[in-house]
């Protein structure tokens, strides 16, 4: 065991380092997230792939080992779409909560996953909290209209422990990516993935593509999956890994901006999101537009069963 060897190869450098195949990245993951590695080990890992870079094969591979090793929810017999929340609020009030709210208001079940990568940013557990709404304690099928957020930590313990590894190094690594692109359902998804920089664009739907996966994927506020209040962005579905533009980036000046609240603080959004829900203030534009893609997707889009089918040979914890 161990993964010094797949270190000595993705860790020689921007020019001499070599990608991983899809079974070596699997293998590498589960024992990452098994914790059956070290922590000097760890960190090896996590500092060579942020110079080299994630490869599609590589992160299909990692999502395999975690697909493995998810305590998934319950298959509900339909499709739960799933918002991972980890990026928060630095600038901008976070309202993945109003999305999820809305797409539950439309009959969907809605999974908000998460946990706080950094202590200045405000997350979506704060914001939830602030709502009233709990972290859910169960792994329970989600029936029509329902929402749950679920912490990482439920999901899988090893998981959390890497994405935690940013707090000690200062960096991200490949699991800020791999929560944003995993399937923590046992039945099916739709993911709804969201980037901050071009070159994740790229990353995320080269391995949606490859995976097969079922997703729309934006420029989210922030990284977070929630379009921009204030200007659409493009969003594109991911049909059996099929390309589909949805949604064309808004262009031009702006006629008007929406009334936000003026800081990003938990209690503050909290009160907009109830104002929004109640009808006294309008619903953005761009997470309008948004709800409905998801809900044309939810509603029309081809879904064979079972939503991601791991190649991994990995054992299911």
């Amino acid at each position: 065991m161990g993964i010094s060897q797949y270190i000595k190869v993705i860790g020689r450098g921007k020019d001499g380092a070599r990608s991983l195949n899809r079974v070596q990245a699997t293998d590498l993951m589960g024992q990452v997230l098994d914790g059956a590695v070290s922590d000097l080990e760890v960190g090896a890992f996590c500092l060579a792939m942020r110079i080299k870079g994630e490869t599609p094969q590589e992160m299909a591979g990692f999502l395999d080992a975690a697909q493995a090793r998810l305590n998934r929810l319950p298959d509900n017999g339909q499709i739960t779409v799933v918002l991972p929340s980890y990026n928060g609020a630095r600038k901008l009030p976070l309202l993945t909560p109003l999305l999820a709210l809305l797409l539950a208001r439309e009959r969907l079940p809605v999974l908000v996953h998460g946990t706080a990568t950094e202590d200045k940013r405000v997350s979506s557990e704060a914001v939830f909290a602030a709502l009233g709404i709990s972290a859910s304690e169960s792994q329970n099928p989600l029936p029509s209209g329902s929402l749950a957020f679920v912490p990482t930590e439920q999901l899988n313990a090893g998981l959390k422990r890497l994405l935690d590894v940013r707090r000690m190094v200062g960096l991200r690594n490949p699991a800020h990516s791999l929560v944003k692109l995993m399937n923590p359902c046992a039945g099916r998804a739709l993911i709804v993935g969201s980037y901050t920089h071009p070159e994740y664009a790229i990353s995320m739907a080269q391995t949606f593509a490859l995976t097969g996966a079922h997703a729309l994927l934006l420029r989210g506020t922030e990284g977070e999956p929630v379009a921009d209040a204030r200007r659409t962005p493009q969003m594109e579905a991911f049909r059996v890994g099929e390309r589909h533009l949805l949604q064309a980036a808004q262009e031009g000046p702006l006629a008007a901006l929406p009334d936000l609240p003026p800081g990003t603080d938990a209690a503050a959004t909290a009160a907009y999101i109830r104002a929004v829900l109640a009808g006294t203030l309008p619903v953005p534009g761009p997470i309008a537009q948004q709800v409905q893609h998801i809900v044309r997707e939810c509603q029309h889009a081809p879904f064979p069963d079972p939503a991601h089918t791991p190649v991994s040979t990995s054992h299911a914890h």
